[in-house]
């Protein structure tokens, strides 16, 4: 099942929002309903935005310089997001002259070509990454980094499905992913549909099993990698970093190159995207705290890249400060 495609004219999509209590899908018709879809995160992944973001900017063909602004103003944190508007816009540019039908043909073909080969990206990641999971291992993954997160397969969860697919007896800690939950609600949901061995834990739970040698590995996505090495993922990553290290497990990421930002050195650089105090202060329709209060919803941190023992790509497993070798 893929979580984006082009279907008679229209996007169809898994509204991601509606998981796991039901799967759902969404038909877009029209740029402002792409960006809205990536902005209230019906969609959401790296991998999946840039397939979203190419979709939008056959939608927005009528004007795609607009088209362009208002996807790469959705979510600033995700990099696949411009990788794909810059590619659709160097297809534009060769196509310039074109009638809008036309144009909108040539879009359209390099959009399910982005998406194919993320499918293609993700099963390679997932394959490269099997490599570093030994039997038995218990792996933790934060956030959702599954098909969900890109048009199939998954770039964390790809390895792990691999890995599982290897016959490697793993078993999986997945963190609930505070304050949207995704870790409960889209990486349950998938692990449970793909029948892999896996227990979830709140977020405050992962020091406490790393001290008891609980996790033996953490394997998680990302939504914009500098070029360093540093890399950004969902809130909560740098924490299980920084634990993983204290106590001898090892760290990966799992991402494609597209997600590396080579034009920024450090993750210094990266603007961390705040997102609504409604996330905070309410689970559902239930309010969980007094009215009247400060908030803060930053929803990622970054992830220095002395924490990381390797970056998984489709090329290969990098060290961080070897992943700049790949621009070429």
């Amino acid at each position: 099942m893929k979580t984006i495609e082009w279907k008679k004219g229209k996007v169809r999509m898994v509204d991601q929002t509606k998981l796991p209590a039901k799967l759902e899908f969404i038909y877009v018709k029209s740029l402002a309903q792409m960006v809205s879809a990536i902005k209230i995160m019906q969609i959401r992944g790296a991998p999946a935005l840039g397939s979203a973001a190419a979709f939008g900017m056959v939608l927005g063909v009528s004007n795609l310089d607009v088209a362009a602004k208002k996807l790469l103003d959705s979510r600033p944190t995700a990099v696949n997001i411009k990788w794909a508007v810059e590619r659709m816009l160097k297809i534009a540019r060769a196509g310039k002259g074109m009638a809008t039908p036309e144009l909108k043909k040539l879009l359209l073909k390099e959009a399910l070509k982005i998406a194919e080969e993320d499918v293609e990206i993700n099963k390679s990641i997932g394959r490269n990454g099997a490599k570093v999971v030994k039997k038995g291992m218990s792996i933790l993954t934060v956030c959702n980094a599954g098909a969900l997160a890109t048009v199939d397969y998954g770039t964390a969860l790809g390895v792990i499905r691999a890995a599982h697919g290897q016959g490697k007896r793993i078993h999986v800690f997945a963190a609930e992913t505070r304050p949207r939950l995704q870790g409960a609600k889209l990486t349950a949901w998938e692990l449970k549909q793909e029948k892999i061995p896996f227990t979830l834990i709140t977020d405050n739970m992962i020091g406490h099993l790393m001290q008891k040698g609980e996790i033996d590995l953490v394997v998680t996505g990302a939504d914009r990698i500098a070029r360093n090495g540093d890399s950004a993922n969902k809130i909560g990553t740098y924490a299980a970093a920084v634990l993983a290290k204290e106590h001898g497990i090892p760290f990966y990421i799992a991402a494609p190159i597209s997600t590396i930002d080579f034009n920024i050195q450090t993750g210094r650089q990266i603007v961390i995207e705040e997102r609504p105090e409604a996330e905070v202060t309410s689970i559902g329709k239930e309010r969980i705290c007094p009215k009247g209060i400060k908030v803060r919803n930053p929803a990622f941190d970054v992830t220095p890249a002395k924490y990381i023992a390797g970056i998984i790509t489709e090329m290969g497993v990098f060290r961080p400060d070897r992943i700049k070798i790949l621009k070429a």
